[in-house]
């Protein structure tokens, strides 16, 4: 039986939820009648059209908020909002990520790195992360089940490279790996209920993957949809003993 199961109401927060993956997630979550609220942050809340129109659609559920996970106070200010409403958090997924922006890409070589890059890299993929482990343990201090799910990349696997490239991409990938296995093992001693993991969603037909989707077969290719609901198929089978572990869209572990 799933978690969310065992829990009413839950309360639900998808960190970068103006595209991609994070809107798929609102979407899915306001089909779901478990769910009572859905809190959902935006870097640019004017340009998240789609996001705002749902919260038009249904006032009482989903609630939008303004965060820049860069901004530790932006960070700050959003949980404590959410703390005037609710309690309690059943149920966080960040989807913020970094691949390529303007002038940032990918580096094919060494040649290619460059310092404000590689800060950028990290900045928004790894750094972010941990701030919210940060501020939303309080949320998470509470005697229900629980999980905070960050996205990741299997790109960030340290034992699955085999290929090279892309530096700053798979570095702070990686980064963010041991900054959640780490925070999930505070997470265990400070609210034993919440379960930490890392989610790698597979190849998704998104604005991030667009540029570099070329040589992916078309079934090994996903639609946001299908890996939302790939995602959720996993969280809600999450157990005990699966906090602080790195798992695929097919629920299978991978190595770090």
């Amino acid at each position: 039986m799933s978690f969310i199961d065992e829990i009413n109401p839950v309360n639900a927060l998808i960190v970068g939820a103006s595209q991609g993956i994070g809107l798929s997630f609102v979407k899915k979550l306001l089909q779901d009648r478990r769910i009572a609220k859905i809190y959902a942050t935006s870097r640019q809340p004017k340009l998240a059209s789609e996001l705002i129109a749902l919260a038009d659609e249904y006032p009482e559920r989903l609630i939008c908020l303004e965060m820049d996970i860069t901004d530790e106070l932006q960070i700050i200010e959003a949980v404590q909002k959410i703390h005037t409403q609710v309690d309690k958090m059943h149920l966080v997924v960040n989807c913020v990520g970094l691949l390529h922006e303007d002038t940032l890409q990918p580096e094919k070589s060494l040649k290619q790195i460059n310092s404000e890059n590689l800060l950028r890299y990290f900045q928004i993929n790894s750094i972010g992360a941990v701030l919210l482990a940060k501020h939303l343990l309080p949320l998470f201090r509470h005697g229900e089940r629980s999980v905070f799910a960050t996205i990741s990349a299997k790109l960030g696997s340290i034992g699955d490279n085999q290929l090279g490239g892309w530096y700053g991409y798979r570095a702070s990938k990686a980064a963010l790996n041991m900054l959640m296995r780490t925070a999930a093992i505070e997470y265990k001693r400070s609210c034993p209920k919440a379960l930490i993991v890392i989610l790698h969603p597979g190849t998704t037909d998104t604005r991030l993957s667009r540029p570099f989707q070329r040589n992916v077969p078309a079934e090994k290719l996903f639609s946001v949809e299908r890996t939302v609901t790939q995602l959720l198929a996993v969280i809600e089978q999450l157990q005990e003993g699966d906090s602080g572990h790195f798992f695929s869209w097919d629920g299978s572990r991978l190595p770090w």
